[in-house]
């Protein structure tokens, strides 16, 4: 398998569109988003020497990102009086990416992301055990396993605005859940 190289002269032109479009989705703020590209574009740039060409530039940078993206959050929930992460919810077909952040990329895999994942796995299915089952079943089914909100609720036999109260609160219990029993 050839290797791949980088060209960090490249960047802006090749990925910062993609990047600023993965991060808004994530933190819901241009202002941040811009920051935390920017902020991935210099940490590339300086761990460029651990770069081992294995995966793409931009799988690569991506990875970068997701860090960046999880510390912006650890770092907002570790202030005084912010009990959870704040998120706007919409009813966007990417709901429920947030997980996301906190696992790994599957192409870039080292062997602390796969026990790192093993873990979230398990820290997950405990989490979701202590849901209430309704709330436990709308969650698995929007943002573990991307159902579309109409087939989840023809499924339930719930309105669409009383799926996004659920997964709303489902998403609360999970991420305190998480913070407590992962982070």
């Amino acid at each position: 398998m050839p290797k791949h190289v980088i060209d960090p002269n490249q960047w802006i032109n090749l990925y910062s569109d993609y990047l600023f479009n993965y991060t808004i989705t994530r933190v819901n703020d241009s202002e941040i988003a811009k920051d935390l590209v920017q902020d991935t574009f210099v940490a590339g740039l300086k761990s460029m020497k651990n770069f081992k060409g294995e995966a793409s530039e931009r799988t690569w940078l991506i990875s970068i990102l997701k860090r960046k993206i999880i510390d912006h959050y650890r770092k907002m929930n570790s202030n005084k009086g912010k009990a959870e992460v704040r998120m706007t919810y919409s009813t966007d077909e990417n709901e429920g990416d947030w997980l996301e952040e906190r696992v790994a990329d599957p192409f870039d895999k080292t062997a602390e992301d796969t026990i790192e994942n093993t873990e979230l796995g398990f820290a997950i299915d405990q989490c979701l055990e202590k849901l209430p089952e309704k709330q436990a079943k709308v969650f698995e089914m929007k943002t573990i396993l991307n159902y579309d909100t109409e087939a989840i609720c023809n499924e339930l036999n719930i309105t669409a605005s009383n799926l996004w109260v659920i997964i709303h609160r489902a998403r609360v219990a999970m991420a305190s859940c998480l913070e407590k029993n992962w982070f």
